[in-house]
């Protein structure tokens, strides 16, 4: 038996260490190709995003000190957060046990009783009932010869340092959500406000609509129809405010508050959060190295690993050396005299034959969990590029749409600022001055929609580049 694992070369920034007991002849080795870490992602695109490392603080980006208090509650307060946090105190538990097998362990002993004697077992003149005190103390120490308490510490380690990387996971997940629920509330009053722009410009054509009909220059038909289009947009409204809603009450529980102790101010900006500049990125290297999912399946698979050499460990003796030390009297004062004092020393070889194969049977376990658990790395690595990459894409096809969709407004309002000047001078009638004014409503609408979209879109990458913590950006949240 050697000790090796050979563990993911393809991610230099994660390059794993040997740290198993397995057979020479069962090398594991990663499925993700080489070059699938390295250099930048293919969605990146010039002027979408930047090579530049992510700042861990990335919600600073967006330069809106609410959201900076509610992301600091939330690193904190929130709920998902506290029980990793419990995690991590568990863990640190147990391998505090673990390492307390490599101290010497001892223990007191003491006894008292009164008793008879068998005639045939009690010494000729000897009184056969009477008292009886024993008082003891052993120490033991076991030498770890074939890894078993190093093996155990190793993963209890890598245990505490998943439970760890767990925790930066759960919040990031509580960061991004925070910061899309805020995005949220704030989209959804901005589309609010321009839903009501809509309805006050077509008030106003509904307005001079009906003095041309009172004065004879339209149909009764024009009125109806750009009353009905106001009422369809001003329908629209309570919609929205209802999404606003729900985005601030799970802004409240996302800070860990309940609905009503929300502060106001959290939703007061009604303008979409957006970052106009380039969004810095880093490379996949990188990515991986940040990722706390891809840093808590590496711990889990050196964990693992390290179990099989603790499951290989019991085919060997256990060795512990021990001594003990007591008294037996008949009467306390006795107890203490240096007559009935006796000592022992000598190591004792703890060793399960001649069955083996339980032993054997725990190894194959051992072993299968580490391949599961590389397995699980290589699919955590691969779902991290595909997350990342689908981020970069629908973001950067977010920002096309939503140019066309400016292009489109721009254009929308110069036709009805033209359609109404000319519906004034009688050039053209009703019908057209109200598919323009219907052109102009839907393009303003759905560019409200499309800034809500973006801000999703931006918040859903930063969350696939897994930024949001780390120790640097723990003091930044606080």
């Amino acid at each position: 038996m050697t000790l090796r694992h050979t563990a993911l070369a393809a991610v230099s920034a994660l390059a794993l260490a040997a740290c198993a007991t397995t057979p020479a002849d069962e090398e594991v080795a990663t499925t993700v190709p080489v070059t699938a870490t390295h250099g930048a992602f293919v969605a990146a695109e010039q002027g979408v995003v930047t090579p530049s490392p992510l700042p861990a603080d990335w919600w600073r980006l967006y330069d809106d000190p609410v959201l900076d208090a509610l992301v600091a509650d939330a690193a904190v307060a929130n709920t998902d957060v506290r029980q990793s946090v419990a995690r991590i105190a568990r863990a640190r538990a147990v391998l505090r046990g673990a390492r307390a097998d490599r101290m010497p362990q001892g223990g007191l002993s003491a006894s008292a009783g009164y008793g008879r004697t068998p005639v045939d077992q009690t010494p000729p003149g000897a009184d056969r009932t009477g008292a009886s005190f024993g008082l003891g103390a052993d120490l033991s120490y076991e030498l770890d010869l074939f890894g078993r308490v190093s093996g155990s510490i190793a993963a209890t380690q890598g245990d505490l340092a998943a439970a760890q990387a767990d925790a930066d996971a759960v919040r990031v997940i509580a960061i991004a959500d925070t910061t899309q629920a805020y995005a949220s509330a704030a989209s959804a009053a901005a589309r609010i406000a321009t839903a009501r722009s809509i309805v006050a410009l077509l008030d106003d054509s509904l307005r001079l609509t009906r003095r041309r009909h009172e004065a004879g220059l339209t149909d009764g038909l024009a009125v109806a129809r750009i009353e009905a289009l106001r009422q369809q947009r001003a329908a629209t409204i309570p919609a929205i405010e209802a999404e606003r809603t729900a985005a601030l009450f799970a802004l409240a529980t996302l800070t860990g508050r309940a609905p009503s102790q929300l502060p106001p101010i959290a939703g007061e900006r009604a303008l979409p959060l957006e970052i106009a500049a380039p969004i810095p990125v880093g490379d996949g290297a990188q990515l991986l190295a940040r990722r706390p999912d891809v840093r808590a399946a590496e711990q889990r698979l050196l964990a693992d690993n390290a179990r099989i050499g603790v499951a290989h460990a019991d085919l060997y003796p256990r060795i512990t050396l021990g001594g003990s030390v007591g008294s037996t009297a008949s009467s306390l004062g006795n107890l203490f005299s240096g007559g009935p004092l006796g000592f022992l020393l000598g190591p004792l070889v703890d060793w399960a034959l001649p069955n083996r194969e339980p032993v054997r049977a725990r190894i194959d376990a051992a072993g299968a969990d580490a391949d599961a658990s590389l397995a699980a790395f290589d699919g955590t690595v691969l779902t991290a590029l595909q997350e990342t990459e689908t981020a970069l894409s629908d973001y950067a096809r977010a920002l096309e749409q939503r140019q066309s969709l400016v292009s489109a407004q721009e254009a929308a309002a110069r036709a009805a600022r033209i359609t109404r000047a000319q519906n004034r001078e009688g050039l053209v009638d009703s019908l057209q001055t109200l598919d323009a004014e219907r052109t102009l409503a839907e393009a303003q609408a759905a560019l409200a929609d499309q800034d809500a979209l973006v801000s999703k879109r931006q918040i859903t990458l930063f969350r696939a580049l897994g930024g949001g913590w780390s120790q640097a950006a723990a003091g930044a949240a606080r």
